[in-house]
C-alpha cells in the first residue's frame, strides 16, 4: 500500500436510474474528468425533500479523479443530472495500490 495520497479522490454521486448514472459516468470518463466510473444499481435512499420523508430506488455512481478536477467534475454532473440538487461529494483517498493511484492521475491529466 502506498502512503496517503493528497491528490486522488472518490466522488460519490447518486442518480435516479442506472441508465442515468451510466450516461453521466460515460461523459465524465470521455471528457477525462474521471479515470473510471462505477455504477452500483438498486440502492434504496431514504431522505428528507420538500418537507417530507421520501424513499426511492437510485443508483450509486463513484468516479475516481484528482483533487484538481473535483470542482469541474461536480459542475459537469450538475449540468447533466436530472435532479434539482444532486448528491456530488468528494472523498479523499488516504492510501492504496500506488500504481492504481498513479493511473488515476495519468488518465485525468489529459484534460
Amino acid at each position: 500500500m502506498s502512503e496517503p495520497s493528497s491528490e486522488a479522490r472518490f466522488v460519490y454521486m447518486t442518480a435516479g436510474s442506472p441508465e442515468e448514472a451510466r450516461a453521466i459516468g460515460r461523459v465524465l470518463v470521455e471528457e477525462r474528468l474521471a479515470a473510471c466510473a462505477n455504477v452500483l444499481p438498486g440502492m434504496t435512499s431514504i431522505y428528507w425533500w420538500e418537507g417530507a420523508a421520501q424513499e426511492d430506488t437510485e443508483a450509486v455512481l463513484i468516479a475516481k479523479t484528482t483533487a484538481a478536477l473535483v470542482d469541474r467534475l461536480a459542475a459537469r454532473v450538475v449540468q447533466l443530472h436530472s435532479y434539482d440538487c444532486p448528491c456530488v461529494v468528494a472523498l479523499p483517498i488516504t492510501g492504496g495500490h500506488a500504481p492504481y493511484l498513479d493511473w488515476i492521475g495519468r488518465e485525468t491529466a489529459r484534460v
